[in-house]
């Protein structure tokens, strides 16, 4: 099948996906799970396969992490299914009411965005969760994940769309691309898809905004923050930091670059190179940095960097205005963490920094849907427009309008003899 034809097929579907009643949308999310259970040990083997290609390519150590499907994250994604069931249906919700005139009401409802493409890298976890993400607001999905994970997204695919369809969902409400081809047709179908969420490198998500038209959703880079206040408790930042960039590296919610008030450093960058050298962290400083701790020296570009990996450029600044305009003028708008125990200053860097995410006291890993609460992510948006953060099933929802009347016409509200407007807010039980 073309990408032409999944596409009128994914539109074709939206229609019906979109009317599907919550009941069925959450024994269709159900039945994933089962599906994903029972064939576990197919979906592990394909992922074996997957791994011993991409091994013999000498594929970067990052993207084999990435890469990884065993058991458990299959019990990681059949959980997240199962917390995306305890979810309210997003469609369908009044979100405004409005009485224009007697017997002229104006109602703004939640409803899905349409057909949703979405091209990502080498996690198959993340189809899981963007597929069930998809169904559960009612949009169709066109999928594309990174070639080396080809036979993992193929057999979730199947597996997911069969499990789905057999409790109601339309044929077609889910389609996989395989080529690079397929994206550039993709990126062309202006009249059959709504929206694009690219997940990938920088040069990627840029590449994939120059040539389309569709509405594009993501975020380009993962350069995140952890700032050391010089109000900071010392053992609870080296936590913070150490799991902000060890817990799991090769994610966009990973900090890489670590700043550090100069009133802190001192007490605070001995213990924290001691337990970065515990987990084998590559640290590379500025110069005041150097000389504290042993580090090899940062240039502008490690600024600049997400190394999704066990590295991490660090700066001595000399104020908290300092931190805030580093991290403004080199980060990219996505998690960003003070550690303080002032308050005052919290906020301040909470109200300053220019991030999709700011944190005060935590890792900046809780940037993460499920983790939100949001049962699962397509991605975590940078966008400054409709959604921002970890975008879940409300950043998979637009609205539309609805006007009930009984034979209104504009004429009688215009002119000399102008019937006015009521405008009285309705309340949702009227």
């Amino acid at each position: 099948m073309t990408t032409l034809e999944k596409a009128q097929k994914a539109s074709q579907a939206r229609t019906l996906l979109g009317t599907l009643d919550h009941a069925t949308k959450n024994r269709a999310l159900g039945a994933i799970i089962k599906a994903l259970q029972d064939n576990r040990q197919a979906i592990v083997a394909a992922n074996q396969e997957d791994l011993e290609q991409a091994e013999k390519k000498q594929l970067a150590a990052p993207l084999l992490k990435r890469l990884k499907f065993d058991d458990q994250k299959i019990e990681e994604v059949c959980e997240g299914l199962a917390s995306l069931i305890k979810l309210p249906d997003p469609v369908g919700n009044v979100m405004n009411a409005l009485e224009l005139d007697r017997g002229l009401e104006l109602f703004k409802v939640s409803s899905p965005i349409g057909v949703i493409g979405v091209i990502f890298e080498s996690r198959p976890d993340a189809l899981v969760q963007i597929a069930s993400l998809c169904l559960k607001s009612g949009n169709a999905v066109l999928l594309k994940g990174g070639h080396e994970a080809a036979a993992t997204n193929q057999i979730l695919a199947d597996t997911i769309s069969r499990a789905a369809i057999q409790e109601g969902a339309p044929q077609g409400w889910l389609g996989l691309m395989e080529t690079r081809i397929d994206v550039e047709d993709l990126l062309g179908m202006s009249d059959l898809v709504d929206l694009i969420v690219p997940r990938g490198s920088n040069e990627f998500v840029k590449h994939i905004m120059r040539n389309t038209t569709i509405p594009v959703l993501g975020h380009a880079d993962g350069i995140c923050h952890v700032y050391v206040d010089r109000e900071a408790d010392l053992d609870m930042a080296v936590r913070i930091s150490q799991d902000s960039k060890c817990q799991y590296v090769a994610v966009c919610n990973a900090a890489e670059t670590l700043l550090v008030h100069a009133n802190a450093a001192r007490a605070f960058l001995p213990s924290m190179k001691a337990t970065f050298d515990t987990h084998g962290v590559e640290m590379r400083g500025c110069e005041r940095t150097a000389g504290i701790v042993d580090v090899l020296p940062a240039t502008e570009k490690d600024w600049k960097t997400e190394y999704l990996d066990l590295v991490i450029s660090i700066k001595i600044v000399d104020s908290l205005a300092a931190a805030i305009d580093h991290v403004n003028t080199y980060g990219s708008g996505h998690t960003d963490v003070i550690v303080t125990d002032d308050r005052q200053r919290a906020v301040q860097f909470m109200d300053r920094v220019d991030s999709a995410d700011v944190f005060v006291n935590c890792s900046s890993r809780f940037s993460d849907g499920f983790r939100f609460g949001l049962g699962a992510e397509v991605g975590i948006s940078t966008n400054k427009i409709h959604a921002r953060g970890p975008v879940g099933l409300e950043g998979l929802m637009i609205y539309k309008w609805r006007l009930l009347g009984n034979g209104h016409i504009v004429a009688d509200y215009a002119g000399k003899n102008a019937r006015p407007f009521t405008h009285r807010d309705l309340k949702l039980d009227d």
